[in-house]
């Protein structure tokens, strides 16, 4: 299938995707950059609410549309892409937060697929740190994680988890994972 070249890195804050996706990208891979951390600072530069400590449905609106337009763009790319989360990634916020999941966001995770085999950071205490944008504490970021296993499993999905290893490492474990593929 054409969204098998699509794959994805989850996993909940802080446990080094943001890190890993610019890595892949030196390294010469496709990636999609956490589309979430954009509606972030385009709201706080409009001095909009549509923000996950301020409106969470708002946010998370905001979220599914730009995940659904990355996966759109990754697949009219017609390259292999790591994408910095997913649309089911959408779905995984609104359950962390206990808030319902609107049934166009469902349909959107369930209509808009990636390779079946999700790799997933794993909550890592040593590297975990908040910055303006990730206001979440380790505990969070933890449960997040548990989550987001929960959530991609429901949607069908394999999950391999990346190991705790420096960030070459995790670079060669993705393209070696992708070119198993």
């Amino acid at each position: 299938m054409d969204t098998d070249r699509l794959h994805v890195l989850t996993g909940g804050p802080g446990s080094g995707k943001t890190t890993l996706i610019e890595a892949l990208a030196r390294a010469g891979v496709a990636t999609s950059p956490e589309v979430g951390r954009a509606v972030i600072r385009e709201q706080l530069t409009i001095g909009g609410q549509a923000l996950p400590w301020a409106d969470r449905e708002g946010f998370a609106e905001a979220m599914v549309g730009r995940e659904v337009a990355a996966h759109q763009a990754a697949l009219a790319s017609g390259a292999v892409t790591v994408l910095d989360r997913g649309v089911p990634d959408v779905v995984g916020f609104l359950r962390v937060c206990r808030l319902p999941v609107p049934s166009p966001i469902d349909v959107a995770a369930r209509t808009c697929r990636y390779n079946p085999r999700i790799f997933i950071a794993p909550f890592w205490a040593e590297i975990f740190t908040g910055d303006a944008e990730r206001k979440q504490t380790p505990e969070e970021a933890e449960a997040t994680f548990a989550v987001m296993v929960e959530t991609y499993r429901d949607y069908g999905y394999d999950l391999v988890e990346l190991p705790r290893l420096p960030v070459a490492d995790r670079v060669r474990f993705v393209r070696e994972s992708i070119a198993a593929a």
